[in-house]
């Protein structure tokens, strides 16, 4: 099958399946459910058959007198086929999460129509079709942010409002680019490049900066993300913050490294204030203050939200600091959060479905015996956000830290490490408030999570730990990306990868591993035998543990909120919070003008005339 056949299965799967995942429903929910399926792992299946092939679709010839276009290349695969993955995950999960809801036709319809129109952005050849699947994707992540209704809408309006801002620069930004090159395929635009004034080009990096920053949610366009999450089902959670709010990471590397090219954007900006150096800054603000304020959060899923943020802090500095190592890391690092981090929130979504969509840290405890997949899943998830060896965000992080120390960036480097240590801290609380500690007696009797729950969570832990034992199979690929963006080729092997100051080998790690295991194993089993002990029959420091008081030391973070809390103000969503009021008041001043009797009318209008008049003799003085 050839690639422009490829592409178009792939157009028409993805926005026919959605549709008729929908009509299916009315008829019949099991019809419904496999057609959503089949649509999901065809996308897969279509995307699998474009690895390493290169091509064009023009899909249609006259749309307002313009050609729209869809190409495939090795950063569009390896975006490609994350999400569809991803996507089809989340389908999977869907099938016990979303079952005995409202509207899940309407559910299944949306959540499919924004993996179609994530899959259209990255397949984009031309900057129309790239507006157009971007809206569709934003409108339909509208429209499931606020599935739920109620506070749901509230989140949703402000992550819409956002979006319409991006996309309003965006659209500027576009009908600047055409009004000067003429044409808005992007293969045509990058040979024109250097020919533009740097200031121009500054200025298209602002213009598209805030679409990308705003989808991107880092800082400080960050405020829309924990809402979001909050509200939005949890498995669409897994594709908000595992792969949606890439899409902003891709429209960066588009324009940084494909349509303007290496040189231009390293270059663009005096020196230290140059725009890389900027991107890296508010990277580095990324990761600190949101990871923090994660801590400090009670609420599972506004906990993941918040790391997700400081996630995309550590994918902003690589991407933007402009060395092989650090790119590839920063790519690396976008492949790792999304498995990561959906499972992260799978595993909530799994503990929401079993215990009544509780998610208080401090209402849980004691899961592990009664959901072992889910708590595996989740201890995986931690310990690949955390960079712990053998799991694939170590490799990505340490890609990272090596290009930033050999680089000679300090300040960026310590962010990026004070970044792990406070995520260390919260994913310690996760794990432990969730799993660990007592098992309540109202949740004497759960039951672990069903098949349809567990498998996207098993799948995702072999994924984290596979990459995390074998990087170079994804390395492999983003060494071309490097390539085709003018970097240096690394030294890419299965195992990892060598730079100028030193080799990253996992198989060393993972022997120094199982040997450590192997004689914690033995010394455990020399030692004396556990003995199960009734449930309010210990002690907690010394400190007898009441009976309705399982989880002792739930809040064991309490000195720390109360030293950082203040600090950790976010000062920016108030910032955007008084901007509406003052836009509200305005629009509510303005509207005042119109009273709807005509004798006003003429006034404002003689009242106009006589400055005008004002005005004109002025200059003649």
């Amino acid at each position: 099958m050839n690639t422009e056949t490829l592409l178009k299965f792939i157009l028409i799967v993805s926005f026919g399946g959605a549709f008729l995942t929908y009509i299916l429903g009315k008829i019949s929910r099991v019809l419904r459910e496999i057609f959503a399926v089949l649509t999901g792992i065809s996308v897969v299946v279509f995307s699998l058959m474009l690895y390493g092939k290169t091509g064009t679709l023009i899909y249609a010839k006259n749309f307002l007198g313009f050609s729209l276009l869809v190409s495939i290349n090795n950063l569009s695969w390896l975006f490609l086929i994350t999400l569809s993955v991803v996507s089809f995950l989340s389908v999977v999960f869907s099938l016990s999460y979303i079952r005995g809801h409202e509207r899940t036709d309407f559910y299944y319809l949306m959540l499919l129509l924004v993996n179609a129109g994530m899959a259209g952005v990255v397949l984009s050849a031309d900057l129309i079709s790239f507006y157009i699947f971007w809206e569709i994707m934003s409108w339909s992540t509208f429209l499931l942010i606020s599935y739920n209704r109620g506070p749901a809408l509230s989140a949703g309006m402000k992550y819409i409002i956002m979006s319409v801002v991006g996309s309003a620069a965006m659209m500027f930004g576009i009908i600047s680019i055409y009004t000067t090159y003429g044409t808005l395929i992007i293969s045509e635009i990058s040979i024109q490049r250097l020919s533009l004034p740097p200031n121009y080009i500054l200025l298209l990096f602002i213009l598209f900066s805030i679409a990308f920053g705003i989808k991107n949610a880092f800082w400080p366009f960050h405020i829309w993300l924990p809402p979001a999450h909050s509200e939005a089902p949890s498995p669409f959670s897994a594709v908000l913050s595992g792969i949606l709010i890439k899409m902003g990471t891709y429209g960066f590397l588009l324009f940084m490294y494909v349509i303007f090219g290496m040189k231009v954007f390293l270059e663009l900006g005096p020196s230290f204030f140059s725009f890389h150096n900027i991107l890296c800054l508010l990277g580095a603000i990324t990761v600190v203050i949101p990871t923090f304020t994660a801590l400090l959060q009670y609420d599972a899923k506004k906990l993941l939200a918040w790391h997700s943020i400081g996630q995309i802090g550590y994918i902003i500095i690589g991407i933007s600091l402009g060395t092989s190592l650090s790119v590839a890391g920063g790519i690396f690092h976008f492949v790792n959060h999304a498995t990561f981090k959906a499972l992260l929130f799978l595993t909530v979504g799994a503990v929401e479905y079993r215990t009544g969509g509780v998610r208080d840290l401090n209402s849980l405890g004691g899961l592990i015996k009664k959901m072992p997949i889910t708590f595996i899943g989740a201890l995986i998830g931690a310990l690949g956000i955390i960079g712990v060896p053998l799991t694939n965000g170590f490799v990505s992080k340490w890609m990272i830290y090596k290009a930033l120390i050999l680089k000679g960036n300090t300040f960026l480097a310590f962010a990026a490490l004070i970044g792990t240590w406070g995520t260390l801290l919260s994913f310690y609380k996760f794990l432990h408030n969730i799993f660990l500690g007592q098992l309540s007696e109202k949740y004497k009797n759960i039951k672990k999570a069903p098949f349809c729950m567990q498998f996207p969570i098993i799948i995702y832990s072999l994924i984290i730990i596979l990459f995390g034992i074998l990087p170079g199979i994804v390395l492999k690929v983003i060494n071309t990306i490097l390539t085709s963006f003018g970097f240096e080729s690394l030294n890419v092997t299965i195992w990892g990868i060598a730079s100028e100051s030193g080799i990253l080998n996992t198989i060393n790690i993972f022997t120094a591993v199982v040997i450590v295991v192997i004689a914690v194993w033995i010394i455990s089993r020399l030692g004396a035998k556990t003995r199960l002990v009734a449930q309010d029959d210990n002690y907690a420091a010394g400190s007898y543990i009441p009976k309705e008081k399982y989880n002792f030391t739930a809040a064991f973070y309490k000195p720390m909120t109360r030293i950082i809390g203040p600090v950790l103000k976010d000062i920016v969503n108030n910032f955007y919070l008084i901007l509406g009021r003052g836009t509200v008041a305005a629009g509510n001043g303005i509207r005042k003008v119109y009273t709807g009797d005509i004798g006003y009318y003429v006034i404002y209008i003689i009242l106009f005339l006589a400055v005008l008049i004002l005005i004109k003799v002025g200059f003649k003085l």
